[in-house]
């Protein structure tokens, strides 16, 4: 009984989060226009996931790069049981197909991937469960009387553990791989 509760208080000690986010399930439309609901979708899975713009000039590119930097890096044998996943908090501007594109420019191999859209109401609802905020800022029209707009916004990566909890944030932009790469194989071990 000591050894169980070692192991929980120990697997506790290294995470300074436990936040539980399964709760509720959002439905979303991946960058292939498929129904899903997250968190479920990423269930027994270590998962790293990140809010972003496909628009954003620089962390968000940064950080998604930073996503696929640990995915490489990880043993080949626990790869299969990490998912990289990516919501848009511009659910206007990032249609599927709009998804789709800035992964496949970026070669991201989209069976470990899961680009995710959907209304505002389910959008906002998972930025609240992560602690994620975001502003449109610097609003113009392009000549085309398109809007145009950029987005402030919190810069993080979490890890989430199979069972559905947040267990760390790294800033997402800039990262130390190997710490996210140890977290990682920690919680699979």
């Amino acid at each position: 009984m000591f050894f169980v509760f070692f192991i929980a208080y120990s697997c506790y000690e290294h995470f300074p989060l436990k936040q539980d986010i399964t709760r509720t399930q959002n439905k979303f439309l991946t960058q292939d226009s498929i129904l899903v609901e997250f968190p479920k979708i990423i269930q027994g899975k270590v998962t790293l996931v990140t809010m972003i713009y496909t628009n954003c000039p620089d962390i968000c590119p940064m950080t998604t790069h930073n996503m696929q930097m640990v995915f490489d890096s990880l043993k080949d044998d626990i790869k299969d049981q990490v998912r990289l996943v990516v919501i848009t908090f511009d659910p206007e501007r990032d249609l599927p197909y709009v998804l789709k594109d800035y992964a496949v420019i970026r070669n991201y191999d989209l069976s470990k991937w899961y680009f995710l859209t959907s209304d505002q109401i389910q959008t906002n609802e998972v930025m609240l469960k992560f602690g994620i905020k975001a502003v449109k800022t610097d609003s113009s029209y392009d000549a085309n009387g398109r809007l145009s707009y950029y987005i402030t916004h919190t810069d993080r990566i979490s890890l989430i553990d199979k069972d559905g909890f947040i267990r760390k944030n790294y800033k997402g932009s800039v990262i130390n791989v190997e710490e996210i790469v140890k977290d990682i194989s920690y919680l699979l071990n």
